[in-house]
């Protein structure tokens, strides 16, 4: 596992999240209007109410998904569609990221005001962010003991060194990919980590359509969680929360 660095860098003014932005600059035949009309013209329609949204001293949380690139070399178009949109950015890897190698890699390639975290902590100012991508919950029927439990448990341990990386105090934000309850509501051991933590917001992508619909949201036992995925905020960045000194 990487051990957790910390990069520190200016405060931010206001917090957004958008999961699950799903970009094809390069890779055209994936263009997500095949899974809906809802989808079509989505990057514009992303541009246009990022633009109107987000200002340049806030920070954008993206919890995965955010190109449909191969390989890292396909990624640029990607990258500089990201670095023309207001504020800084954090990024993560989710399951369909495919291009994203190893951090240090990724780190190489990113243009000035984005971010990547993974299994590790990135602090503006008072506000720290943890986050790794997460997997499928053993209370889900998509589970397999055998293919995944070990991928679980392994990001259950990636959550931790994050969460231990994290500084004392300020406000403490946890990027996930995977949402960390079942359907029906079961907390996965990611949870009682949080709870531990002190965390104050968690943000997670991954579920689209009416998957979403069971999706925990809100207020538990201190923590606030959000559901981001764009399609679900109708391809504009949610506010999160003011940082307060």
């Amino acid at each position: 596992m990487t051990f957790p660095k910390t990069t520190e860098t200016n405060n931010v003014r206001r917090i957004f999240a958008i999961g699950d932005l799903h970009l094809s600059h390069e890779v055209p035949d994936k263009a997500m209007d095949v899974f809906g009309a809802h989808w079509q013209d989505h990057a514009a329609r992303i541009r246009d109410a990022w633009q109107a949204t987000v200002g340049q001293d806030d920070l954008v949380l993206l919890p995965g998904d955010f190109s449909w690139a191969m390989h890292l070399d396909d990624t640029k178009a990607d990258f500089h569609y990201l670095s023309e949109l207001n504020g800084k950015k954090v990024l993560l890897r989710g399951n369909h990221d495919y291009w994203w190698s190893s951090i240090t890699k990724v780190r190489s390639v990113l243009p000035e005001g984005v971010y990547a975290v993974q299994n590790d902590v990135l602090s503006f100012g008072s506000v720290h962010v943890g986050g790794t991508r997460g997997w499928l919950l053993p209370h889900t029927n998509a589970f397999s003991e055998q293919k995944d439990r070990k991928i679980y448990e392994r990001e259950v341990g990636r959550l931790r060194l994050s969460l231990d990386a994290m500084p004392e105090g300020g406000l403490r934000i946890v990027m996930l990919h995977y949402p960390p309850f079942a359907e029906d509501g079961t907390p996965s051991d990611l949870v009682p980590l949080l709870e531990q933590a002190n965390v104050h917001h968690v943000v997670y992508g991954h579920l689209h359509g009416k998957t979403g619909n069971t999706a925990f949201e809100g207020e538990r036992n201190g923590i606030f969680y959000h559901l981001v995925s764009s399609d679900r905020l109708q391809f504009c960045p949610k506010y999160i929360t003011t940082p307060t000194e």
